[in-house]
C-alpha cells in the first residue's frame, strides 16, 4: 500500500462574505477531519476554490493549514498547486513542499484544451524536475469534465515511468468503467484516489488506495468505515449505502463549495463561510434545505 492511500476530504477554503480567505478558520476544519476518520486533506482543489484565489492567497492558507500538525502531528496535507501557467505552477509546488506538505494535486492546464499529449507530457515533465523533491508525491487530477483536458492512460504510464515521484491520479471522472481501467492498467503500481463517494467500494476492489471527496467534510466516518473494511478483506455495505444516500443528496445542490460551507455552519456549527465569484452562497432557504437533505442521506 502506497504511504499516501487513505481517506481525504477536498476541503472547503474558509472566506468572509465579500470572498476572502480566512486562513486562521482552517486549523479548527482540520482538526474536525482529523477527528473523523479522515487520514488528510487536499487544500485549494476544485471545492477549495483553488483556481479561484491569487498565488499569495493560496501560499496564506497552504501556511495556516499546517497549524494542525499541532494537534495531530500524522495528518497529511495535499495541496492543489495547478495553473495554466507552469512557472505558476511551479512556484506554488515548490512552496507546498517546502512547508512539509505530503503531495500535490494537479491539474492539467486547463486552457489550451486541444494540446498534444506530448505538450502535455513536458509540462508534467518540465513540473516533476523543477518543483517536486526525489521523495515527493505528485498526483495528476482527472477531472475533464471541468478542466476540459484529460490524462490518458497511456500518458500516465509514461509520467510514472519516467518520474517515480508522479505517484499517482486523483480520479473524479465518476465513471466506474475508467476506475476498473485503471485497475487493471496499474494494479497497485499508481496511486489511484477516487473522486466520487458512489464509487468508493468499486474503486479499491481495482486496486485504488482510496478517495478524496468534497463529501468527506461531512460523511468521513462512512468514507472510512469502507475503507477500514477494505483492509480487513471484506466490504462494508451499509456504509456504502450511506455515502450513495450523502452523494445523492450533494449532487442535488450544486455547485458543492456553497453546499458543503453551508452545511458545516447548520449542521457542525462552523461559522458562515463566503464563498468567491463567480460561486454564489446559497440563499437561507435553500441552505437549510440542502442541510437537511444531506442529514436525511447521512442518516444511519
Amino acid at each position: 500500500m502506497h504511504k499516501l492511500a487513505g481517506i481525504y476530504a477536498a476541503a472547503v477554503t474558509p472566506a468572509d462574505a465579500h470572498g476572502t480567505p480566512r486562513p486562521e478558520d482552517l486549523p479548527r476544519l482540520l482538526g474536525f477531519l482529523a477527528e473523523r476518520g479522515c487520514h488528510g486533506a487536499l487544500l485549494l482543489g476544485t471545492t477549495g476554490e483553488g483556481p479561484s484565489f491569487a498565488p499569495d492567497e493560496r501560499l496564506a492558507v497552504m501556511q495556516a493549514a499546517t497549524r494542525v500538525r499541532e494537534t495531530h502531528p500524522d495528518f497529511r496535507l495535499l495541496a492543489g498547486t495547478g495553473t495554466p501557467s507552469l512557472s505558476e505552477t511551479i512556484a506554488l509546488t515548490r512552496a507546498a513542499f517546502d512547508l512539509g506538505y505530503d503531495g500535490v494535486v494537479v491539474l492539467p492546464p486547463y486552457y489550451f484544451r486541444n494540446a498534444s499529449e506530448e505538450g502535455l507530457y513536458r509540462w508534467f515533465a518540465a513540473l516533476l524536475q523543477a518543483a517536486v523533491p526525489a521523495d515527493g508525491a505528485l498526483l495528476g487530477y482527472h477531472i475533464p469534465q471541468v478542466s476540459g483536458v484529460g490524462l490518458s492512460l497511456d500518458l500516465l504510464a509514461r509520467l510514472h515511468d519516467a518520474f517515480p515521484n508522479f505517484v499517482g491520479l486523483k480520479d473524479s471522472t465518476g465513471d466506474p468503467d475508467h476506475a476498473a481501467a485503471l485497475g487493471a492498467r496499474f494494479g497497485d503500481d499508481l496511486l489511484v484516489l477516487s473522486g466520487n463517494d458512489r464509487l468508493l467500494t468499486h474503486a479499491l476492489a481495482h486496486h485504488a488506495g482510496g478517495a478524496i471527496t468534497a463529501l468527506a467534510n461531512l460523511a468521513s466516518p462512512w468514507l472510512r468505515a469502507v475503507w477500514d473494511a477494505h483492509q480487513e478483506g471484506r466490504t462494508a455495505a451499509a456504509a456504502q449505502a450511506t455515502l450513495d444516500r450523502g452523494r445523492d443528496a450533494l449532487e442535488a445542490f450544486p455547485p458543492f463549495g456553497p453546499t458543503i460551507k453551508a452545511a458545516l455552519h447548520l449542521l457542525h456549527g462552523f461559522p458562515t463561510w463566503g464563498v468567491r465569484p463567480p460561486l454564489l452562497p446559497l440563499p437561507p432557504q435553500r441552505a437549510q434545505e440542502a442541510a437537511q437533505a444531506l442529514q436525511r442521506g447521512l442518516a444511519t
